[in-house]
Parts: structure tokens; C-alpha cells; sequence
């Protein structure tokens, strides 16, 4: 298999992005993400130079970096003896290989590149990166120009951004990072509920196919709505006998409920059938005994097709093929189902399910300060899982009256203050000294205006930012400032449990 068999982590229709560079002086580094191949264009120039579809930054001067700076001084770049730039993988997962393209880049082409990555909780937060654990995935190795140079990883962490190094400076045209996708798995399970296991972002992956003459097999479990038909799976025309399959590892096991086949952009080559079998065989397929899931039915052209009461009860499974008949090109395959993971919270949910009355209340007055809630909650016990305690707990907040949301309300400390329970330090830590005057006189204000603190999720907030949504907020009216603050409320809860179940 070869690396371009994978799928690429990095690759913007997932949410891959370029976020930071020390240099992009010629060409800027949001090119090297691309999806389409790097073009030449001859006789363009901009203002800086010769146009290039890539990164490219500008010569370095300084001792070791290449040429002598004559003038001395400081090198227009700064900081380390190399250029780099850092991008988030639209998928977190565990890097196979990456593929350095320096396609047209000839006398500018960098000697040597290197890759680091690490993997941060908080995605998006830019802060977070120069704390994080940089992990050397792969040494400094040489480049060729005008080349796709690809280099495999070894290496099963699961990772969320990467760093490209390039010795000393120069132009890169394209990067991919290919690899397996590894999802938060405890996300998967956080509320219940059906999941798309065949999804990429889930962790489904294409393993095998008949044909992608077209198109390639992983396209089929992208994300989104499909951009034309170079973005679905198509095989060339079949003249001999047999039909053309595809073969789908779901990300996690589970039970396939509903399935959807869409073969929109595909209008004269779209299959005139299909069927999808089943299997659980976590191990070799080799050994796979393959029932039927969806039995043969007829596929339209350019048709989103969804399948509930047509599937069989299959029970477990661990692959999905896709049969298509005889050839064709279909867009995307969904597979929503139950999965099937262990939930190490569901723990947590039997010890609250053992407490007496009223130690479970007191517990669940830690989430939500509405006495009326606790105690309906307190009724709903047992819980089935940490998905059930989730979807039970919000159903009921949201039927509170109003006076019971407005005692859940009033358990909250004011934004700023240094007063509160743990939870309420921790979620305002964001708050600076210098900001808690302002903030305690726009909260009179606000409680003066309403009757009620101003609630606002503090968590991964700054202090300027909740000022600014206080003073937003200070124009509503006191409809709009109940019904903002529902919301707030139902977001905390949901934090506040998920803290719960992951410490205790």
C-alpha cells in the first residue's frame, strides 16, 4: 500500500489548516494545503518575485544559513537557524507518512526538512502550541527539487498538529500527512444516540477495493456534501463479468441502523444497483463471514438513497462492503449506527445510581443549583449510562419554570468575583485582576436591569471577552436575557457533568 493510499490528516476539506510561519515572503504558506496538484505559470511575477504555488520563504543571510550576510545584522526571519511553519491536521490521528512536494521549486528547493508534531486537547487554541510536547517524528532528511518526496513515519501516537522544519530556507509546493484518523472515542459515546461508524472522522477508512480508476475508495467516507464527481469513489467500466466492491472498516464497532448511498454528480454513471453485506472479524478478513446487511435494490442516478426498514438484523459488525453493480461511481456511504465502546464514565453513573436520595441530590446540585431539578433527576434514577444522566439532565432543565431556572441562576458567583465553589474558580480563571472593577459594576448594573446575575460559560473565556459580552448583553431585554442565560446555564451543566464523570 502506498502512502497516497491513505488518508491525507492534513487536508483542508477535513479542516486542515496552515495556522503559523516564521517566513512566507515569495508565496504564502496557506498554498502548501492545496488539494489540487502545484501549476507553473511562465513569465509571472508579483511584486516580491517569480509567482510560485507553494510556500516559499526569502534567503536566509545569516552565518551557517546559507550565503554570507555581508552587512551582518539580524536575519530577517529571527529565531532559529531555519524557516518552518506549523499546521493543525484536519483529523487528529497517527501519522504513517508525509510527503514533502517540492514540485517546480528547483534552485530554491530547501536541502533538508524535518517534521515534529504534538497533540493538544484544545484544537484551536494557538496558545497552547509553544507548551505543548513536540515530538521528532522524522529527522532531518534531504530534499529534491521539483520531486514528491515522501518519507514513511513509524510512529503510533495519536497527533493533532505538526511542524514542518525546512534547512536552511526555500520553497515547498504541497504537504501531505498521510495516516490513520483516531478519534476521541469518548466523544462517540457522550451523549448516545446514533453515529456515522463509517465516517473518516470517526475513524472509517477504506481497506480495499476492486477499482478507483476514477476515484479513490476513501472519498467515499468524506465529510460534507460531495463537490462534484471527483470527490466520490468511481470505478472505470466494467466489459468482463462480476460487479465492483469496496470494502469499509467502520471506525468503531456497533450495530448499523440506517444507511445512506448517494450517488449525486454521478448521473450517466451512476451503478444500477448495489447490495452492502456485513461482517464482525476484528481480526484477518481472510475468515470473514459476510451476511447480508442491505439486500440488491435499485440505485437513481444523482440520488441521495436511505435505507432504515430495508436492513436485515445483523447484530455487530465490524466491515461493511459495498457492492455495486456492475460499475459506477457512487459519493458517499453513511453508516449510522450504535457503537459499540465501553464507557469508562458509565462507572460513575452506577455510584450515583447506589446513592441514598439524598446524597444524590446534594451531588447533582453541584451541576445545576435548582433544587427542583436535583430532586427530578433524583426520580429518574437509575441512570442506563453517562449518555442517558446527559440527555435526561438537559430534557429536564429545559422544562424548569422560570423560578426554577432563576434559583439555578442565583448558586452562580458574579463573573469576577473571587468568591465561589472550585468549579466556579476554575471556570473564571481567565478573569485578570485589573478587569474585576469593571466587571463588578457592569454586574450590579446588569442585576439592577434583570433581577439576576449575568451568566455567561466561563470556560476557556478571557476577562475582556466576557466584558464585552456583558455590555452586549446589557441591551437585551429581559425575555431575550432569560432565555440567553437558559442557555448558558445548559452549557455549564453539561460541562459540570462531564467533569464529574471523568474525576470521580
Amino acid at each position: 500500500m502506498s502512502l497516497e493510499d491513505l488518508i491525507d490528516l492534513a487536508a483542508e476539506e477535513l479542516g486542515g489548516a496552515v495556522l503559523l510561519a516564521n517566513d512566507e515572503f515569495f508565496a504564502p504558506k496557506e498554498n502548501l494545503l492545496k488539494p489540487h496538484a502545484a501549476e507553473w505559470r511562465e513569465h509571472e511575477y508579483t511584486e516580491r518575485g517569480k509567482w510560485m504555488d507553494g510556500w516559499e520563504t526569502r534567503r536566509r543571510r545569516e552565518p551557517g544559513g546559507g550565503a554570507g550576510f555581508a552587512g551582518g545584522g539580524q536575519s530577517p526571519q529571527g529565531g532559529a537557524p531555519h524557516d518552518w511553519c506549523i499546521v493543525r491536521l484536519g483529523l487528529p490521528g497517527a501519522i504513517r507518512g508525509v510527503i514533502v512536494d517540492t514540485a517546480f521549486f528547483r534552485g530554491n528547493c530547501p536541502a533538508e526538512c524535518s517534521i515534529e508534531a504534538c497533540a493538544i486537547d484544545a484544537t484551536l487554541d494557538l496558545d497552547a502550541l509553544p507548551k505543548a510536547e513536540w515530538v521528532e517524528i522524522l529527522g532531518r532528511s534531504p530534499l529534491k527539487g521539483d520531486t514528491k518526496n515522501a518519507f514513511e513515519i513509524e510512529n503510533d501516537r495519536r497527533f493533532t498538529h505538526v511542524r514542518l522544519n525546512i534547512f536552511p530556507d526555500g520553497g515547498v509546493a504541497r504537504l501531505r500527512v498521510h495516516g490513520d484518523a483516531l478519534p476521541d472515542l469518548r466523544k462517540l459515546a457522550r451523549f448516545g444516540g446514533l453515529v456515522d461508524l463509517a465516517a473518516v472522522e470517526n475513524g472509517g477508512r477504506s481497506i480495499l477495493c476492486s477499482d478507483m480508476f476514477f476515484g479513490s475508495r476513501n472519498n467515499l467516507l468524506l465529510p460534507g456534501r460531495p463537490r462534484d464527481m471527483s470527490s466520490g469513489w468511481e470505478t472505470r467500466r466494467r466489459r468482463g463479468p462480476g460487479n465492483d466492491w469496496n470494502v469499509v472498516q467502520l471506525g468503531v464497532p456497533g450495530t448499523v441502523r440506517r444507511l445512506e448511498i448517494d450517488t449525486t454528480h454521478f448521473k450517466g454513471n451512476a451503478p444500477g444497483r448495489c447490495m452492502v453485506d456485513a461482517c464482525n472479524q476484528p481480526q484477518s478478513l481472510d475468515s470473514a463471514e459476510w451476511r447480508v446487511l442491505l439486500p440488491e435494490t435499485t440505485t437513481q442516478p444523482h440520488t441521495r438513497h436511505f435505507f432504515e426498514d430495508e436492513l436485515r438484523s445483523v447484530g455487530r459488525m465490524t466491515h461493511l462492503r459495498l457492492n455495486v453493480y456492475p460499475d459506477g461511481g457512487v459519493a458517499r456511504l453513511r453508516a449510522w449506527g450504535e457503537a459499540d465502546i465501553a464507557d469508562p464514565r458509565d462507572q460513575a453513573v452506577t455510584r450515583l445510581n447506589i446513592m441514598s436520595r439524598v446524597d444524590a441530590v446534594a451531588t447533582l446540585r453541584t451541576f445545576c443549583g435548582s433544587l427542583r431539578w436535583a430532586e427530578d433527576m433524583a426520580d429518574e434514577v437509575p441512570f442506563e449510562n453517562a449518555a442517558a444522566l446527559y440527555r435526561i439532565a438537559d430534557r429536564l432543565f429545559w422544562e424548569l419554570s422560570e423560578a426554577g431556572r432563576l434559583e439555578a441562576f442565583a448558586v452562580h458567583p458574579p463573573i469576577g468575583a473571587t468568591e465561589g465553589s472550585p468549579w466556579s474558580k476554575q471556570e473564571q480563571s481567565g478573569v485578570q485582576d485589573a478587569q474585576r472593577a469593571e466587571l463588578a459594576r457592569l454586574n450590579q448594573e446588569y442585576f439592577d436591569k434583570f433581577g439576576f446575575v449575568f451568566l455567561v460559560c466561563a470556560t476557556g473565556r478571557s476577562g475582556e471577552e466576557m466584558l464585552a459580552e456583558l455590555r452586549r448583553r446589557l441591551g437585551a431585554t429581559r425575555a431575550e436575557e432569560i432565555r440567553t442565560a437558559t442557555e448558558e446555564q445548559s452549557r455549564i451543566l453539561r460541562l459540570r457533568i462531564g467533569k464529574w464523570l471523568e474525576s470521580t
